[in-house]
């Protein structure tokens, strides 16, 4: 399907048109029949039809085979170099009688001499060296195997955990294009019935790690055909280039006959508690992309005209210029993953990490023509001042909060150091001890006068992930996890934030939200679906086994809980009071980081290196006086410190 076809028709012209271009649409009846609803007539005109009876893409090269193993042509893209790497690991002795008994001291002569020597006397000691040795490895490799035998145990969550995610995903037309949120039998739907964007993250990276494309391909297809309709809250509509939250499959009765046709209905916020349209949806997108086109290797979707001009109209709705003077986004409370008030309006460091790895993942996505040469310009320079920004101004260690300590206020000038007149009083009482000597992470928000000192998760496991962080940084951001251990994991991955907000600071902050009291929800809840991210960070900094940690902690009670939505108390020892079953982005998150852990290369697909040419662009920030003139070695030195 390209730009100019039937459905990119119905999705670009306005509301009042698209009565008539929906007469163009191709339906998809089902065979049974239902009373014609009016209401649902009305809007039927609104809604994204289905064109064909069942395949929709079928005109376009098709992915590779939905059973192919991802994990085989990576491994052998990257078996020579693993062969290399293993050769140059090989045991200094060795006990064979062949060619390769040289690297024994005297080569095969040495090798008889041994034997000769022994007799039936006292063993030489060559010979008992050799043989502790061959213990060793015997050892080792007993331990593997029971590492093995104990995978195999626990891997009758693993096949409920597979059966949940296919019973959750949803059909249009025939053809599989998402995952609803939760399948919890006992309380009413609301919209967990719904496709989200960011909650179908996990399970699409589930479904490519297991080779099976075809689901995540319908679902960027149709997310993009709805990203350009135009919803509005009380008469005013958002930017043009906005990605649905969510989406849901409906059928539609209409005609004399009763004839029946499934939909899409998408909901962009005008029907969200709080009527706050989701920032985050369209760079989760983006990042899905690239993560398709990589494991897949379908790079026709990539150079599809509409996929481009999705990308564009995401990246123009954020880079947009406007009265912020930070390169980072300015958004409001509720518009990510945290989608209630909970005192994040501002610069949340969320969005600030997911938007990095969305303009890297665009940078190597868009293609170079004179019509993207001054978007791709815009990227770098936002990509480059963006990075500074978040190095500098959000880390905080304990040489960084003891700066802060002492700062001067009310400095007037380019050369402050103080720059965003941050007041020492404003360090909070419980961070005093709690950060360790070792390590350390971006703080939650920044804005004039006010530093958010929580530890927010998601959004630092991202910088990691994104390279958003230095790789100093990053070590950091791991090293604190482990040292907090108790705080941030403790019988439940992974606290989405830490502390929780409580008493009068609790009213103000969150409006008094039921939802959101001390220790449950977004405010210091557990989020099990944050496994795969911090199995992510972790695989990227080469410490996997905290990430082994993480997940035996809670595969020891997700099966038994059945897969909540987060967990509640400071501990996570409660599933949450409000709390769903059966929460797909819980089954997805756990599958997700077994199967990262099982083929770390696949890793690749989500993460970014250092960029160092990124760190010309705003070097200027790097020195007191801005008429001097930058200078590479400047960034360089300061960005890996």
């Amino acid at each position: 399907m390209n730009a100019t076809g039937s459905m990119g028709l119905a999705v670009a012209v306005r509301p009042c048109c698209r009565l008539l271009a929906a007469q163009l649409l191709f339906k998809c009846p089902r065979t049974h029949r239902r009373p014609a609803a009016a209401a649902a007539a009305a809007a039927a005109p609104f809604l994204l039809r289905c064109p064909r009876p069942r395949r929709n893409f079928s005109r376009y090269p098709r992915p590779l085979p939905q059973r192919r193993s991802a994990a085989a042509w990576v491994r052998a893209a990257v078996a020579p170099a693993r062969n290399e790497a293993a050769v140059s690991h090989v045991r200094p002795l060795s006990t064979s009688a062949g060619p390769g008994a040289g690297s024994v001291p005297g080569g095969d002569k040495a090798f008889e001499r041994i034997f000769v020597q022994g007799l039936n006397a006292v063993k030489p000691l060559v010979i008992e060296r050799v043989e502790r040795e061959e213990k060793a490895e015997e050892d080792e490799t007993e331990k593997e195997r029971a590492e093995v035998a104990k995978e195999k145990e626990a891997s009758e969550s693993e096949k409920e955990a597979w059966l949940l995610l296919k019973n959750a995903v949803v059909s249009y037309c025939g053809s599989p294009v998402g995952t609803v949120a939760a399948n919890d039998p006992m309380v009413e739907p609301l919209n967990y019935d719904q496709v989200f964007i960011r909650d179908f993250m996990p399970s699409a990276l589930a479904f490519l790690l297991k080779g099976e494309t075809e689901i995540v391909r319908n679902f960027l297809l149709y997310t993009l055909q709805l990203q350009s309709w135009e919803k509005t809250v009380d008469c005013y509509s958002p930017g043009q280039g906005l990605m649905p939250a969510s989406f849901k499959v409906t059928n539609l009765a209409h005609g004399s006959n009763g004839e029946v046709e499934e939909v899409l209905d998408p909901d962009f916020g005008e029907s969200a508690i709080g009527r706050v349209a989701p920032v985050d949806s369209g760079l989760w997108w983006i990042i899905l992309l690239r993560a398709y086109g990589k494991i897949s290797g379908d790079n026709s979707i990539l150079e599809r005209v509409d996929v481009q001009t999705g990308i564009k109209l995401i990246l123009n709705l954020c880079l947009s210029d406007g009265f912020d003077m930070f390169p980072t986004l300015l958004v409001t409370d509720g518009s990510c993953m945290i989608d209630r008030r909970m005192g994040i309006h501002g610069h949340p460091l969320e969005i600030q990490a997911l938007f990095y790895g969305a303009l890297r993942c665009s940078r190597e996505m868009l293609v170079v023509n004179d019509g993207s040469k001054s978007l791709l310009r815009a990227i770098n320079n936002r990509l480059s001042a963006l990075s500074f920004h978040i190095r500098e101004y959000y880390w905080a260690d304990m040489k960084k909060v003891n700066e802060i300590y002492r700062y001067k206020t009310e400095e007037y000038s380019q050369d402050a150091i103080n720059k965003f007149n941050i007041y020492p009083e404003q360090i909070p009482g419980w961070l005093v001890d709690w950060i360790p000597e070792k390590g350390g992470y971006f703080i939650g928000n920044l804005q004039p006068a006010h530093m958010d000192f929580r530890f927010f998760s998601l959004g630092n496991l991202w910088a990691i992930a994104s390279s958003l962080a230095t790789p100093r940084q990053a070590e950091g951001i791991l090293d604190l996890i482990e040292d907090k251990w108790e705080d941030l994991v403790g019988t439940m991955p992974l606290k989405i934030s830490y502390p929780a907000i409580e008493n009068e600071e609790w009213q103000i902050t969150t409006g008094s939200d039921p939802k959101n009291t001390p220790w449950s929800y977004h405010n210091g809840g557990s989020w099990p679906t944050l496994l795969w991210q911090f199995t992510l960070a972790c695989i990227k900094m080469g410490r996997p086994e905290l990430a082994r940690r993480a997940i035996a902690t809670a595969e020891d009670r997700l099966a038994k809980d059945n897969w909540p939505e987060y967990y509640d108390t400071p501990s996570g020892r409660f599933i949450g009071k409000q709390s769903r079953l059966y929460q797909t982005w819980t089954v997805a998150g756990f599958l997700t980081s077994k199967l990262l852990l099982e083929n770390p290369e696949l890793a690749s697909i989500l993460t970014f290196e250092e960029d160092l040419e990124l760190l010309e662009g705003c070097a200027c920030s790097l020195i007191k006086s801005s008429r001097t003139k930058c200078s590479r070695s400047a960034a360089k030195s300061h960005v890996f410190v």
